[in-house]
């Protein structure tokens, strides 16, 4: 039975293998039948028919003859100024990659990919959700009055709060004026920044800006702003990209300076030997620059730099000798420090990393007075000047001072030490680098004689809050009670025998201090009209008196201009000191700010002219 059931599966098997079943669904294994010839038509199409393409020209046989020589253009004659331009071979061996390409017309004239490139539209660094002003206060106004304003502005500010104020506007995100290039815009805004020594600001705006889209005026102050800042290779993308459009001294030195750092460090080197050999610039300016260069890459060399021969300093022998760790003599910063430029160098080297701290502290002293350093800077670098255990002497002195205003057991003891540092670091200076410890005094009668002195320092750091927490501890018509007047919220006019105190106590330079104070208050609005009138018979002075600036202000703070107004400002407050200050400008100052909705800014100027009256 077995037998016969394998036999049977066997014959199946070989039946399948015989005729196997395919996979695939039935048609795909099938050849597809033979096309139907499709039948010629026996009568025409009733449509016309398409033209026939036009057949090409014949072509003429061969003859095995050129064709005749008038059938060929002319060739032109060369002539030996044609060939002048040609460089010769050795000219060429010469040049650097970017010269040869910017002679050969292979120069890019842009470096940023067309994606990454940044619109003209908005140029600045604070947005209006960051403190910077509203981006279209400058769009409507008159560009020949912005352009004005700001190449008017040549000097520092005799206000700390103005210079802050300035810097504030000149930084916001800001659409330039109507029919002014915004390249312009941005190059006169770093313009007036690195007159106020604020070089870093100065470079970052002209940073936002691409490089291909700088005009001359914007390459110099980014140029002055990066020397200052001694970041002479941030400058290299400008000086590669426009190459040999500038032929004067130091640009040809920073040519060589960011061909040492790309990599070209014997090409730099040829470039400042040629220099010195030709005596393009002053041997000091390129020994300085062939030192700066030798540390890029491996082409290090020893330069000698002797100073017997230098007569004074300027920003580039101040910055590259910064930069590469060169002493200065003594005599020749003293100098520039005394001399018309001598807050260049102070602004300079108060933010310069590399200079020593003890010698830093006292350009630090200035730039906090200025403006350009906070009060929170200045407690970094005495923090760090008593966390170095070698740095001794008075800088030292002055770090322990500031320690013991900020941890002395007793308030006392804490206003004692803020006493000496106001005494030796000259009396803003001072003030600015305590806000913070004179901020945690805790009010009393007891100490109600030192207030003039707590308040006025809490005032440098905008701690009006805190400041304000004296009002009832202190004397009608003390200097207090006059600076809680202007920086204080409270509205109302002022009393006027506590002003009638202030005047009999005012011992300042034609009572400046009480001219200031009315002012301020008229600014304000914090003033009976009967008391203006009295207070400025008594100081001489007059409120009405009319000018073209005055006019300005009046009517940019009629249209409720901040950004105009802020600008203006700066322009009416320049000098380098308070005494170039006159009651009339304060007064206009202090009331356009207060129209615009910048209060807080006129009440810390108006306390601020009173307490450094």
């Amino acid at each position: 039975m077995i037998g016969a059931l394998g036999g049977t599966f066997a014959a199946s098997l070989a039946t399948a293998q015989d005729a196997p079943e395919s996979l695939l669904p039935p048609g795909f294994d099938d050849p597809a039948p033979a096309p139907t010839p499709t039948p010629v038509p026996t009568a025409l199409p009733t449509a016309a028919p398409q033209a026939a393409p036009a057949a090409p020209p014949p072509v003429a046989p061969a003859t095995g003859e050129q064709d005749a020589p008038g059938a060929l253009p002319d060739v032109p004659t060369l002539t030996g100024d044609d060939l002048a331009g040609i460089p010769s071979l050795e000219e060429l061996e010469d040049l650097s990659p970017e010269e040869l390409d910017e002679r050969l017309g292979l120069k890019p004239k842009f470096d940023i990919p067309p994606a990454a490139r940044r619109s003209l539209t908005q140029i600045g660094l604070l947005s209006r959700a960051e403190g910077g002003l509203p981006t279209a206060s400058l769009a409507n106004q008159p560009a020949g009055l912005v352009r004005a304003i700001l190449a008017g502005t040549q000097r520092q500010m005799v206000s700390r709060w103005g210079h802050i104020l300035m810097r504030r506007v000149l930084a916001s995100r800001l659409t330039a004026p109507e029919g002014m290039d915004p390249v312009e815009f941005t190059a006169l805004r770093a313009a007036v920044l690195n007159r106020m020594g604020e070089f870093t600001v100065a470079r970052a705006l002209a940073q936002d800006v691409d490089t291909e889209n700088w005009n001359t005026a914007l390459t110099s102050q980014a140029l002055t702003s990066y020397i200052a800042a001694s970041d002479l290779v941030g400058a290299c993308p400008a000086i590669r990209l426009q190459g040999s459009s500038r032929e004067d001294p130091q640009w040809v030195m920073l040519q060589a300076i960011c061909n040492a750092y790309a990599g070209e460090g014997t090409r730099a080197g040829a470039q400042l030997d040629r220099a010195l050999g030709q005596n393009l610039a002053p041997s000091i300016d390129i020994l300085l620059a062939q030192r700066y260069a030798g540390a890029a890459g491996r082409g290090r060399r020893a330069v000698d730099v002797e100073w017997d021969e230098v007569e004074d300093l300027n920003p580039w022998r101040f910055s590259l000798a910064n930069a590469v760790g060169e002493p200065i003599p003594e005599g020749l910063i003293e100098e520039a420090v005394a001399g018309p430029e001598g807050g260049y160098y102070a602004w300079a080297a108060a933010t310069a990393p590399m200079i020593p701290l003890a010698s830093r502290e006292p350009y630090a002293q200035r730039a906090a007075s200025d403006g350009i350093l906070s009060s929170r800077a200045m407690v970094d670098l005495y923090s760090q000047i008593f966390a170095a255990s070698s740095i001794g002497g008075e800088v030292g002195d002055r770090a322990a001072l500031l320690r013991e205003a900020y941890v002395a057991s007793d308030d006392q003891a804490r206003i004692n030490a803020m006493q000496q540092l106001w005494g030796e670091q000259g009396y803003h200076s001072g003030h600015v680098t305590t806000a913070y410890a004179a901020a945690r005094i805790t009010p009393s009668k007891e100490y109600a004689g030192y207030s003039g002195g707590l308040i006025s320092s809490m005032l440098t750091a905008g701690l009006d809050r805190d400041a304000a927490a004296w009002r009832n501890v202190i004397a009608e018509g003390s200097l207090g009670w006059a600076l809680l007047q202007l920086s204080g919220t409270a509205s109302g006019p002022a009393d006027q025998q506590a002003i009638d105190t202030f005047a009999d106590n005012d011992d300042s330079s034609e009572m400046r201090a009480t001219a200031f104070l009315v002012a301020g208050l008229a600014g304000l609005d914090r003033i009976a009209a009967d008391d203006v009138e009295e207070f400025t018979e008594r100081t001489g002075i007059s409120l009405a008196r009319q000018s073209r600036w005055t006019r300005t202000i009046e009517r940019a703070a009629d249209t409720r201009n901040a950004a105009l107004v802020a600008l203006l400002v700066g322009l009416g407050m320049q000098g380098d000191d308070w005494a170039q200050m006159t009651p009339l400008h304060l007064f206009h100052i202090v009331s356009a700010l207060r129209q615009v909705g910048l209060e807080a800014e006129a009440r810390m100027i108006a306390a601020e002219a009173v307490a450094r009256a």
